[in-house]
């Protein structure tokens, strides 16, 4: 596999995604997603991607996570060309997807079975229930899914993509689907993870308070076919709690970010 040259890597990025277009074929005809994008997320970072609706950001992470390859430019994943899925990255999704035949520490336990690794029978077990302990799902290991509520399925499920101590984490709207108070009450849980189980993030969502509140770098795409239209670098104010999403630095960030996605959505339109 060949590494990443000098002059694409930058100090310390993990993840870059190098002058990237991609084309889906449709029966209607070519539809271009992504144009000439270029992104990088430093070891340990946390980036999220917003933009319009359809504007190519589930492609992005699906090109990271090896699932597909771009038509042109590459994507680098600790400085090696990401040609196929990796082991090191873990995802989770607007839905859980866990498998209702398997209890929920067995669900957990489920990519233990499939990546390589040197632990014991006993030690994943640990390495599964310490997880869920964490997110605070201890006692309910023996559930099956359809008894647990929502948040809490979604809490099994980062639990899931986190077992195997992936270098990278990507959400794809995990909490789009859950109430306001849930979705919340996961931010919190996400920071708490993120210090417990240090990892590079990459959040695709449409809510800007959680790219706010859980990302130190927000990035706005283009309409289609996407680029990269606006970034921000987050201040690091340490651990952070709901109140931050109420300071006047938050709103005025929030009202940034949406007068940039809507430029993109016009010069989307405006370009059809």
């Amino acid at each position: 596999m060949a590494n990443i040259p000098e002059s694409k890597t930058g100090d310390g990025d993990l993840i870059v995604i190098d002058g990237v277009s991609h084309t889906y074929k449709t029966n209607t005809g070519p539809l271009p997603v992504l144009d000439d994008l270029t992104i990088r997320v430093p070891r340990h970072g946390f980036s999220a991607i917003v933009g319009p609706s359809g504007c190519g950001k589930s492609t992005v992470t699906r090109l990271v996570a090896g699932l597909m390859k771009p038509d042109s430019g590459t994507v680098w994943l600790h400085g090696e060309c990401v040609v196929s899925p990796r082991s090191t990255v873990g995802m989770a999704f607007q839905n859980p997807v866990l498998l209702e035949w398997r209890s929920i520490l067995k669900n957990v336990m489920l990519p233990l079975e499939i990546v390589p690794s040197k632990l014991d029978a006993a030690a994943k077990e640990r390495r599964a229930r310490d997880l869920l302990k964490l997110v605070g799902l201890a006692g309910f290991e023996d559930k099956r899914p359809s008894e647990l509520s929502g948040g809490m399925r979604q809490r099994a499920s980062l639990c899931r993509a986190l077992v195997h101590q992936p270098e990278v984490l990507i959400l794809d709207e995990p909490f789009g689907a859950l109430d306001a108070f849930t979705r919340e009450d996961l931010w919190l849980t996400m920071h708490r993870l993120r210090a417990e189980e240090p990892f590079t993030g990459v959040l695709i969502t449409h809510d800007l308070r959680e790219a706010i509140f859980l990302a130190d770098e927000v990035i706005v795409l283009s309409g289609r076919p996407a680029t990269v239209q606006y970034s921000l670098q987050l201040p690091d104010t340490g651990p952070r709690t709901l109140d931050h999403l109420y300071t006047s630095e938050a709103t005025e960030t929030l009202n940034v970010l949406r007068d940039q996605i809507r430029i993109a959505r016009e010069g989307e339109e405006a370009g059809q």
